[in-house]
């Protein structure tokens, strides 16, 4: 199966080459065929050197090409990749390699071979191993995910990690069903509406190592963006 990995980014000229070079390294070593996939650069609305060094990356390195996004937001500009992607797989990670590479190969298994439609890594498993993470994000991230399961009934244990990768073919009837919010927030509803769709859906346990200094996230401003969202998008539920 061919796939795409999107990695949104805004601001990111200190480390996308750098982190971009790692990714399409293991890439490389671990599926050999590079017809098989992609590296897509993401840019929602940069205003440093981050499009010219995702232009540089795109015209050295085959395996990479970028596009630019009309506005920000996250959620847009997965959404803008993956409508335009002819890939059997698509799905994203965060520029800062949170997630352990390695995973990947478990993502790849679970849909190419066992036939799960989306996998989405958690960091809140009894099995995950979260490293370097603030007191302040732990707590936050444990709490909105509580609130999901309370307003939202989802069973889903970790909504917020950025490493989800789903079937091409499932992504339409994702995003007509409810998962199209341009933020942060789009993430979260890919996972609710693939269970109130019932779909096969695997949790993976990873190996998660915050990079603080990277972040961007405001913890307050996002808790009351995605409260609202969680609201909006309990409109949506089907009866």
């Amino acid at each position: 199966m061919t796939f795409d990995i999107t990695i949104p980014v805004l601001n990111e000229e200190a480390t996308l080459s750098q982190n971009v070079r790692i990714l399409h390294q293991f890439l490389v070593t671990h599926f050999p065929d590079q017809q098989q996939w992609q590296i897509v650069i993401a840019d929602n609305g940069s205003t440093d050197r981050t499009l010219e060094i995702a232009q540089q990356l795109d015209q050295e390195i085959p395996q990479v090409t970028y596009v630019k996004v009309p506005r920000r937001g996250v959620g847009l500009a997965l959404k803008y990749s993956w409508s335009r992607s002819n890939a059997d797989i698509v799905g994203y990670m965060d520029l800062d390699l949170a997630t352990d590479l390695p995973h990947f190969l478990e993502v790849y298994k679970a849909i190419a071979e066992q036939d799960y439609d989306i996998v989405y890594g958690t960091r809140l498993h009894k099995n995950s191993k979260v490293i370097n993470r603030p007191f302040k994000r732990e707590i936050a991230s444990r709490v909105f995910n509580f609130l999901l399961k309370v307003y939202l009934g989802v069973r889903f244990s970790d909504g917020m990690c950025g490493f989800k990768f789903l079937k091409r073919e499932v992504y339409q009837s994702l995003h007509e069903g409810g998962a199209n919010n341009d933020g942060w927030f789009f993430s979260t509803e890919l996972l609710t509406v693939a269970e109130w769709k019932k779909l096969k859906i695997y949790e993976l346990p990873v190996q998660w190592t915050d990079d603080v200094s990277s972040s961007k996230v405001k913890i307050v401003p996002l808790a009351i963006r995605y409260i609202k969202s969680m609201a909006a998008l309990k409109k949506r539920r089907p009866a």
